[in-house]
């Protein structure tokens, strides 16, 4: 079926809903109806180890009356009683305490119309011929990783293939929803035998599958990455080092940013960045983005999870902070207007929280930011979550690459890198090879000034 007639499914679902929130009591109400379908394949060794395949639809209506608010979840509204739902959705309500600063969008301000980002592909239709494909997809890439030389054994790999529509319509008059499509492959493996046995992935997504990297080419890089970290060992420990940041987990430091930069955190005092606005927290000439409106991308949206019409937004410019990330309620609490960053869920009001959020190219290589490295390492995992983002304080287990005089010399593993991330930020020099594969990205990263210790 075709994602407009879906689409004019989750519609009529949700002015369904809406209309029992009116009749329930409900002074303002919006409600979130999301379906699609999956098929996710998993092989190993060969053989087909995993095959799932998913579909149907769900609704979260939220209700307010007066200052206080509820949301309830419907797992199969077609077939819900949607007038008992809203009826106790206005039951919560009643009991729920009072927040001064919630409420939905002024009706002028919702989006009207919003352009075609592209976010949609062709869905096959024939669920049986789609996952024959994923699982030739899968097996490819599993047959190109264990041809890499000193690859033992696999892991698994897989591929995948998703459809999502959502429709969000409020009592304010806003109505809309959009289409989304995702492709994906991984392959993981072990490297060596015995008690040097390494293992490391490699994978790519998304939202158009013409995008997606080969299976072939998932597959002998991570035969690769697991190859390269053979024969580790404990760094030497320095007081004050360069840490690179590999590009596929430099985004975690983009995303580091983005928590602390989140209007609910900055409104509750409970982020290190919460009185930096207006200065400078990065170096000069570095930019950070947050563009809901990116055409294809991974976190794209025409609209928030409020109705407020999306847009390109600068957060940091030259270095300076220039933006919070903002819904409503957080800008209402600050004084401020709302830059349409609410994300929305099934169970829960709406909260702000990125979009496609990414520190900018620079102009150096990867290559050329380690040939600058008189002794440091290039980070290539990161263990645990040992980040506090009301301090900035970081510490993070980690194995990766030593750097000696500007070349790689060996894999390192079992150490802790350390710093505090007001410092990294103010220190962090970017690479030119940004990728977007998710909703926090970033090219390499160089951070100076950290503290590496073997365990």
């Amino acid at each position: 079926m075709a994602d407009d007639a879906l689409l004019k499914q989750l519609q009529a679902l949700a002015a369904n809903a809406l209309g029992a929130a009116r009749k329930a009591g409900a002074e303002a109400a919006d409600v979130l109806v999301a379906g699609g379908e999956s098929v996710e394949v998993d092989v190993r060794e060969g053989a087909l180890e995993h095959l799932e395949r998913s579909d149907g639809a769900s609704l979260g209506l939220r209700v307010l009356i007066g200052k206080r608010q509820a949301v309830v979840s419907v797992g199969d509204p077609a077939n819900m009683d949607l007038a008992e739902a809203a009826e106790r959705a206005v039951a919560m309500a009643k009991a729920a305490p009072e927040d001064p600063f919630i409420g939905l969008a002024e009706a002028q301000a919702v989006a009207r119309d919003w352009p075609d980002l592209d976010l949609a592909d062709d869905f096959p239709a024939d669920a049986e011929a789609l996952a024959q494909t994923l699982k030739e997809r899968a097996l490819a890439a599993e047959e190109a990783a264990l041809a890499v030389k000193g690859v033992a054994k696999s892991v698994g790999a897989g591929a995948s293939a998703s459809r999502s529509l959502v429709f969000l319509a409020a009592s304010n008059g806003f109505a809309g929803g959009y289409a989304r499509t995702s492709f994906g492959v991984s392959a993981a493996v072990i490297a060596g035998e015995g008690g040097d046995m390494q293992r490391d992935y490699a994978y790519d997504s998304a939202t158009h599958d013409a995008d997606l990297r080969g299976p072939q080419d998932i597959g002998r890089e991570a035969g690769e990455r697991a190859v390269r970290r053979m024969n580790p060992q404990k760094p030497e420990s320095l007081s004050s080092a360069p840490v690179v940041f590999e590009q596929r987990i430099a985004g975690t430091i983009a995303g580091h940013l983005a928590s602390a930069i989140n209007g609910r955190s900055v409104a509750r005092g409970a982020s290190f960045l919460k009185d930096s606005m207006g200065q400078r927290i990065l170096p000069e000439g570095v930019q950070v983005i947050d563009d809901a409106r990116l055409a294809r991308g991974a976190a794209s949206r025409p609209f928030d999870g409020e109705g407020l019409p999306t847009a390109r937004l600068a957060v940091v410019e030259n270095g300076v902070l220039n933006a919070w990330l903002l819904d409503l309620a957080s800008a209402r609490q600050l004084g401020l207007q709302g830059n349409a960053h609410a994300r929305r869920s099934l169970t829960a009001p709406p909260s702000p929280g990125p979009s496609n959020f990414f520190i900018d190219n620079g102009t150096a290589s990867p290559e050329e930011l380690i040939k600058s490295i008189r002794r440091g390492v290039l980070v290539t995992e990161l263990i645990g979550m040992g980040v506090n983002t009301v301090t900035g304080d970081y510490s993070r287990g980690a194995s990766g690459l030593w750097i000696e005089n500007g070349e790689i010399t060996h894999a390192v593993s079992e150490m802790t890198i350390a710093a505090n991330l007001k410092d990294m930020f103010a220190s962090l020099t970017a690479a030119n090879d940004l990728r977007f594969t998710g909703s926090t990205n970033a090219p390499t990263l160089l951070i100076e000034g950290m503290t590496i210790a073997g365990l």
